[in-house]
């Protein structure tokens, strides 16, 4: 028994037939069919059970309570006469003796019909997302989180690692996006900043002697949202090893997430480890993408000295031209300018294309171009009738990113070039160092500075004498992809302090910068830190790829709109004056009401 209940709404069975027996729940549905019948759905968290309304007494009671309403019912089972397969309980029925109201709905209209909630406009269902979350098949995906959440935890601890919370208030540090801030009251300008990532606590604990770290992990960036990403909070499976390497993180992670992904995840075919290794620079040639997804057999050629020399300006000497052939193509031509609209809505550059014909012939497009070289182009793509080829030109890392957009639209749009009901997984693997800020104009660490670059202190001082390109310089990063979604970034870290220092004066900061931005971390490194390596998989991603879901609030009990607004809860909010002064903090301009 639990509770007021002797069973819940989904356990009755035809050996119950006869029982006296009482379930709670919400009032689903009524169907009446005579002036004293009627069918009650009654559903609780684990399913539904109908009840049969057959007295006069009961029907009063029944009219006089509103959808949605909780109530508890008690009577006797029987079997039915007309069984529902569909439904768990659905060869027996509850004959109601006495219902009694426990919490009464006091609308006669829901904002949305509750097992169709997914159908209704997206504000609404935040909005009452209390609502949306009795839909059946919406809290299956937040069961499903509890379950895949507990099984990472379970499997972390069997590989010998310990979970350790760290600080949700502390230091703001440059970590690549916007903090969230928090006035300290007790020091009058000054703030505290929610964590974007545990980064530099997970890598003290290293120092401190811990060997095996791991933490379901809250971060904090103030960013946009996206499908993949919620604005404002976000999970990560956050985890750090001492006296590892690349490879070490690899093991633990390809032993850990398969089976989860076996278990709860929607497809049945995933990638074995090891998962394939991929360079970054690799990735952007072949797949125009350092997040690609292997599903997809097609792809990016470059075609640059091919073109050269034609009358079509894109292709003008200096600029990078990528092809993606795609066979067996019979898209019409209205759809091909329409997915060549879309790539360039979401890349901000124009794509190109043309076709080869029944004949053989080069057709439509920039077909007019590359007549005088038809042979050539057909000889070095493979083209045969019924092919497709989609181009791309611009500045290489342009014209990568566009190939890119375009290879995983056209692998959706085209039958038989993606194997969607699968899981592959593969690393991106040497990442460069550093990069040319779009901003500055200068020498900027391209992801995270505190990862150790491939060829330690030498290569680094080679890059500062001018010996070679500091742009050439790799790293020890890695991302994790699972079907073209990121789940996570790790790296080797940067644990001497002699390299630290030698690796963030390229970018124009001295010792006495690293110090000051980072002085824990410094201090503890100069006391003997030793060699560790980490990753973070995106808790929220990897259950969205299980649950099958292309919206990342599909998966997360409370989301945020994508203005990070909470609609429900009216976050964030305007303050009290009182509270304003407490923290010494006053408005400048216009806030929003």
């Amino acid at each position: 028994m639990t509770q007021s209940r002797t069973h819940t709404c989904n356990e009755l069975r035809l050996e119950h037939v006869g029982q006296k027996v009482k379930i709670v729940g919400w009032m689903e549905n009524v169907r009446e069919v005579g002036q004293n019948f009627a069918f009650v759905v009654v559903r609780d968290f684990y399913g539904t059970t109908q009840v049969v309304v057959e007295t006069e007494d009961m029907m009063k009671i029944i009219k006089d309570i509103n959808k949605e309403s909780t109530i508890s019912v008690e009577g006797t089972v029987r079997e039915r006469a007309s069984k529902n397969p569909k439904q768990a309980t659905g060869d027996v029925e509850v004959v109601p003796e006495k219902i009694e109201v426990l919490g009464r709905c006091r609308y006669n209209e829901l904002p949305f019909e509750i097992n169709r909630s997914r159908e209704a406009d997206e504000t609404a269902r935040l909005k009452y997302r209390y609502l949306d979350l009795r839909n059946p098949a919406v809290k299956r995906n937040i069961i499903l989180r509890c379950n895949v959440i507990a099984a990472l935890r379970k499997s972390m601890m069997e590989h010998g690692f310990l979970e350790i919370t760290t600080p949700i208030l502390t230091a703001s540090s440059p970590e690549g996006a916007r903090d969230y801030l928090v006035p300290a009251r007790k020091h009058p300008g000054k703030f505290y900043a929610l964590p974007q990532a545990p980064q530099q606590f997970k890598q003290l604990l290293m120092t401190s002697g811990f060997d095996r770290y791991f933490q379901i992990a809250p971060c904090f960036r103030d960013e946009d949202a996206r499908g993949d990403r919620s604005p404002g909070e976000f999970y990560q499976l956050d985890m750090e090893m001492s006296f590892a390497e690349q490879n070490d993180v690899f093991a633990v992670i390809e032993d850990v997430l398969p089976p989860i992904f076996a278990k709860y995840g929607t497809y049945d075919i995933a990638s074995e480890a090891p998962f394939k290794r991929i360079g970054f620079n690799e990735s952007m040639e072949k797949y125009g993408s350092d997040k690609p997804d292997l599903r997809i057999d097609l792809v990016v050629e470059d075609i640059t000295e091919l073109v050269q020399g034609t009358e079509f300006p894109p292709f003008a000497e200096g600029n990078t031209v990528k092809a993606i052939v795609v066979t067996d193509c019979d898209m019409t031509r209205k759809n091909i300018d329409k997915l060549c609209t879309e790539v360039e809505v979401q890349a901000g550059v124009k794509p190109y294309w043309f076709k080869v014909d029944e004949n053989g012939e080069l057709a439509g497009g920039v077909a007019k171009f590359l007549q005088d070289r038809k042979q050539a182009v057909v000889d070095a793509l493979g083209l045969k009738p019924g092919c497709l080829v989609g181009v791309t030109a611009g500045k290489k890392l342009v014209a990568q990113k566009t190939a890119g957009v375009m290879r995983k639209m056209l692998g959706n749009a085209v039958p038989g070039h993606m194997d969607k009901e699968r899981y592959e997984f593969c690393w991106i693997v040497d990442f460069p160092m550093y990069e040319i800020g779009e901003e500055s104009g200068e020498l900027e660490f391209c992801h995270n500075p505190f990862s150790m670059p491939n060829g330690g202190l030498e290569v680094l001082e080679k890059a500062e004498s001018g010996e070679i390109d500091p742009l050439s310089i790799t790293a020890y990063q890695y991302d994790l992809v699972c079907n073209g979604v990121e789940l996570s970034s790790g790296a080797v870290r940067n644990h001497d302090p002699e390299i630290m220092i030698k690796a963030f004066e390229l970018v124009r900061l001295g010792e006495g910068d690293v110090k000051a931005k980072f002085p824990a971390m410094y201090n503890a490194f100069c006391y003997g830190a030793p060699p560790h390596a980490g990753i973070a998989p995106g808790v929220d991603r990897i259950v969205m790829l299980l649950a099958g879901e292309d919206s990342i609030r599909e998966i997360i009990p409370f989301p945020m709109n994508k203005n990070a607004q909470d609609v429900m809860m009216g976050a964030p909010s305007v303050v009290e004056q009182k509270q304003l002064d407490e923290l010494h903090i006053a408005l400048v301009g216009e806030t929003e009401e």
